[in-house]
């Protein structure tokens, strides 16, 4: 197993090669789809919408579905819109803080280039 900066490293070349393959303009589907393989494709252990269970004083009280989920240890949100919307943020936070996951990174498919931001909780 990848050592966080590591992996994170690999994330992003896979991003970067999907975009460079694709380019813009597709649906965030497509992204995912093509990110997925990618990502399995460099023999990582990745999921596609892992759902994350939100709990409150032992009660399931919500779920929210990641978009992608590499090695049990990075939560990848994913975009492809021209602007993101202030929310997008703070969704992944709340999905890395019910995830009890450390690293996420908000990826936007978009023109001119992917754009990636990464997070650390």
């Amino acid at each position: 197993m990848l050592q966080e900066k590591e992996l994170s490293y690999v994330v992003r070349g896979c991003v970067y090669e999907v975009f460079k393959e694709l380019g813009p303009g597709f649906l965030e589907k497509v992204y995912e789809n093509a990110l997925l393989r990618e990502l399995r494709l460099q023999g990582l252990d990745a999921e596609a919408q892992v759902p994350i269970k939100v709990r409150y004083k032992g009660a399931v009280i919500g779920e929210y579905f990641a978009d992608l989920v590499i090695e049990e240890s990075i939560i990848l949100e994913l975009k492809a819109q021209q602007q993101l919307p202030v929310s997008a943020e703070a969704q992944l936070m709340n999905y890395l803080k019910a995830g009890n996951i450390r690293i996420g990174m908000l990826i936007n498919f978009t023109h001119p280039r992917a754009t990636i931001k990464r997070f650390i909780i």
